[in-house]
Parts: C-alpha cells; sequence; structure tokens
C-alpha cells in the first residue's frame, strides 16, 4: 500500500522519463517542474502545485512515464493508487471514457513529435479502435453517432409516434391511446426505443424529445377535432424523471395545447412509479396537472417501487398496472388474488385501472370480471399510425 504522504526537498526526482507507472500524485503544497528531452535537450513542459494531479495520465493507460517530474520547491505529494483512479473512470460514462483516451492518445503522439523521435507508447495508443475495444468502450463512439443521428432525426422531423389503443370496458370501445415513439433509421432499421429514450435521458435530448412527442399528439387530436370527433380520445404520454427535472412539464402541455387549439384535458400525463419516490415533486406535479384540467397516470404499477404509504397521498387519476401480472395471473392463484386486490384498492381510491398487456382473451375476461375498467394490449390492438388512428375513428359507426 502507498504511504499516506510522500515528502520531497527541493531537487529531488518524484519520477523519471521511462519509468514504469505504479502510482499518481495530488500535489498537496510545493511546485513540481514536467521536463522532457527533445533534441538531445531538456525542455519544460510545464509546472504544477497545490491541487494539481501529477502523473495521472500513464497511470490511466499503463505506459511508461514520458516526461520526467522534478521538485522545484519541499513538495508534499498525496499518493493516489491505480485502482481509485481505475474504479472512477470504469463507472463513468463509456462515451467519457473514451473522450479521455481519445485525449491522452494523441497528447502522447504530440509528446513523441515534441521529443523528435519514433518512440511509440503501446501500440493499443497509435490506434483509437484498439483503444477503444482494449478498454472496453468499442460502444462509446457508435452512441455519439447514435446521439447525433437522433439530433438530426429530430431536426428532420422523422421520428415516428405510434399509438396503442386502451379498451374501456365498461362501455366496450376504445377510449384512448398511449402515444409510443418509434424510430426507423436509415441504415440500422427500427431503433430499440429503450435504446434511444434511454439516451435521450442520458442528455438532455429527451425534453426535446418529450416536446416532439406532445406536438404530434395534439396535431393528431386537432385533425380529429376538425373531422368532427366529439369527445376526443385521450392520449397518454410518458414524461421521464429528467423531463420533469428541467422543464415545466404541465405548463409545456398547455402550451402546446393552446398552439394547437385542442383541449389540455385530451391528454394525459403518464409517470413511472419510481418517481413517486420523489413525493414533494410528484404531488406539485399532479396538483399543477389538475389545475389546468390534465389528468396523470402511475405507469407500471407493481414494478418494484410499491410503496402504499406515498400512493394514497398522491391524487393519481389512473394506476396501470405492469403487464408481468397480467402475463402471470391465470397461471398463478396467488397472482390472480393480488391483481384482484389491486383492482378493488384502486377503486377505492377512486381511480381507473388500466391492465397492460393484455393478449387473450381469457385474460380480458378475468379482468371484466374483476371490474377493472380499462384494457392494453396486442388484443385490444397494436401501436398504430396517426392516419390508421384518424381513419379509425372517423370509420367507426
Amino acid at each position: 500500500m502507498a504511504s499516506a504522504r510522500t515528502e520531497l526537498a527541493a531537487g529531488e526526482i518524484v519520477f523519471r522519463e521511462g519509468d514504469a507507472p505504479t502510482t499518481a500524485y495530488l500535489i498537496e503544497s510545493g511546485v513540481i517542474q514536467i521536463v522532457t528531452t527533445a533534441g538531445g535537450a531538456p525542455r519544460e513542459l510545464g509546472r504544477l502545485g497545490a491541487g494539481d494531479l501529477l502523473g495521472e495520465m500513464a497511470v490511466i493507460d499503463a505506459a511508461p512515464r514520458t516526461a520526467t517530474a522534478v521538485a522545484l520547491t519541499e513538495c508534499v505529494l498525496l499518493p493516489v493508487a491505480r485502482d481509485q483512479l481505475h474504479e472512477r473512470i470504469d463507472s463513468a460514462d463509456p462515451v467519457v471514457r473514451a473522450l479521455l483516451r481519445a485525449q491522452l492518445a494523441r497528447y502522447r503522439s504530440a509528446l513523441n513529435t515534441l521529443q523528435g523521435n519514433r518512440r511509440v507508447a503501446p501500440a493499443a495508443m497509435n490506434d483509437a479502435s484498439a483503444v477503444r475495444a482494449s478498454l472496453g468502450d468499442a460502444g462509446a463512439i457508435d452512441k455519439i453517432r447514435l446521439e447525433t443521428q437522433l439530433r438530426e432525426a429530430l431536426e428532420q422531423h422523422v421520428l415516428q409516434v405510434r399509438y396503442q389503443p386502451i379498451h374501456d370496458m365498461r362501455c366496450e370501445r376504445v377510449a384512448g391511446y398511449e402515444a409510443l415513439i418509434r424510430w426507423d433509421h436509415p441504415q440500422r432499421g427500427p431503433v430499440s426505443p429503450a435504446e434511444f429514450i434511454r439516451l435521450a435521458e442520458e442528455t438532455s435530448l429527451i425534453v426535446p424529445v418529450g416536446r416532439y412527442v406532445l406536438t404530434e399528439v395534439f396535431a393528431v387530436l386537432a385533425r380529429l377535432q376538425r373531422s368532427g370527433v366529439d369527445p376526443l380520445p385521450f392520449i397518454a404520454v410518458n414524461v421521464s424523471s429528467r423531463q420533469l427535472a428541467e422543464e415545466d412539464v404541465v405548463a409545456a402541455v398547455q402550451s402546446i395545447a393552446d398552439a394547437a387549439g385542442v383541449p389540455v384535458d385530451s391528454v394525459k400525463i403518464e409517470i413511472t412509479e419510481s418517481l413517486t419516490l420523489d413525493i414533494d415533486g410528484v404531488a406539485g406535479l399532479i396538483a399543477r396537472a389538475h389545475a389546468c384540467g390534465v389528468r396523470v397516470a402511475l405507469d407500471d404499477f407493481g414494478t418494484g417501487f410499491s410503496n402504499l404509504g406515498h400512493l394514497h397521498k398522491l391524487a393519481f387519476d389512473t394506476v396501470k398496472l405492469d403487464q408481468g401480472f397480467v402475463r402471470q395471473m391465470l397461471q398463478s392463484p396467488r397472482c390472480y388474488a393480488i391483481v384482484q386486490a389491486i383492482v378493488a384498492m384502486i377503486a377505492a381510491l377512486d381511480a381507473d385501472m388500466v391492465a397492460e398487456g393484455v393478449e387473450t382473451a381469457e385474460q380480458l375476461a378475468a379482468l371484466r370480471g374483476m371490474g377493472c375498467r380499462y384494457a392494453q394490449g396486442w388484443l385490444i390492438g397494436r401501436p398504430q399510425t396517426a392516419d390508421d388512428l384518424i381513419a379509425g375513428i372517423n370509420a367507426a359507426p
């Protein structure tokens, strides 16, 4: 184990050019001079002082030291072990890792040029693709590329919104839809929503993606309204935690509804169950939504964050039961009993329940018998385009 601190007198060497990289250092006090050899003569690359890291680059990429570090004054250094750096780098976003290591590769190349020799650090550091593969970041550049292409897809308006019907079992008709965004990539073909939505949530892109979906949804509702459909079906729109953190979603819904000339209560906001851990934030969202007539649904109920102590404090209009329950309830009496109890509990809270993942007539009949209000799934209908939605509604008797 490295000593807790290293004390150096002026003129002492910390490490020499060509040494193996065993440790990095945090400079607590003093000044360190970084020197290399260029054209056969020593050349100063820079000076580091208190608060600076020293020697970390060689430790990160396991390359021999490319310069000599000399104490210009009395110095106190705190050793930083290799695993301390690598644990943090390994836990970082792969894009950040790729950027860091690309910069290291460029630094090595520039320093070799300055030194006027052909000596190169490990071969992997000279080949960008090999660097990414050897360090586990092979997908990072693809991720950067996909993010750029997602931005282009937004700008070019090529993302598609599909609408999956939600069946009202009381009146035996489709009462609403859930908006689902899709991306048909020109080279890759369909991109999994899980992949590009996760990517959007890692960046600020989720906010424009969310607005894109809302704009498309209200455009569809406006077309229905112009064709004389009354009442309008509701359309549920998913909202992520980052959207809630970065903008006033309710204000955005109101603004886009006003621009489209459509009643704002035609849209229902869906938030995932995990967000209810922020009970004050969600309660505030629900209050603002209800104040302007927007309903709020709790999505994916029962997926691991269920907290009945929170649920009774949050005035959701709708609770969506995760499809895992529906799939298992006819094979498991215990699961059936749980679904039955959840239906009764949601009704007692004066909210409606949507059962997701309904794929068979037997499942639908069981849910109807329990008193569940809404059903969604492939038995009811698969996601459809806006044109198909409108044509189906207008053709209905």
